[in-house]
């Protein structure tokens, strides 16, 4: 195999994981999530690897396999290995604009971009973009979500939680 032959492969690789959603917030793809790392192929052999939302998320497995299904399509592959790197650690400015205008079309306000970890943050509304809400509970149906309330347009809502890099990267 060449370098351009594998190159294409990898560019094919990303193309099907471009329809691989989070289970859990199914209209964002996981590349618009900022989760896949890279992929890399060994002949025939694809290598994703992909950085969790946050550790011990119990969606995990589900992605694997929705990964692993979706790679193993791609003409030229035959195995297909998902593996999930503690380093980098994910952060909320891997969300691409794409994946965050998905997120307020699911009713979820994206994280704000470049957070500061301890500094408080606006959350808009995602239906009608109104600062003028509340937070409701700082724990919603998953770790990395909150709920609130829009006293404009008196609707609930939910809105993913800054994750910002304060390691030792």
């Amino acid at each position: 195999m060449t370098g351009i032959e594998s190159k294409q492969l990898v560019d094919s690789v990303y193309q099907v994981l471009q329809h691989v959603t989070d289970p859990e917030i199914d209209s964002v793809s996981i590349i618009d999530l900022g989760m896949i790392e890279h992929v890399e192929m060994s002949g025939s052999a694809a290598t994703v690897s992909v950085l969790p939302t946050f550790t011990g998320c119990p969606a995990l497995d589900i992605i694997q396999r929705d990964i692993v299904n979706a790679v193993i399509e791609v003409d030229g592959v035959e195995e297909v290995e998902v593996i999930f790197p503690s380093k980098p650690i994910w952060t909320t400015d891997r969300i691409t604009d794409q994946g965050k205008e998905q997120l307020k079309e699911f009713g979820i306000s994206p994280p704000p971009a470049n957070h500061t970890p301890g500094e408080p943050w606006e959350i808009p509304c995602p239906y009608c973009g109104s600062l003028y809400t509340t937070m409701e509970n700082l724990f919603g149906p998953t770790a990395c979500r909150c709920i609130l309330y829009c006293r404009s347009c008196k609707n609930p809502f939910e809105a993913m939680k800054p994750v910002a890099n304060i390691g030792d990267e």
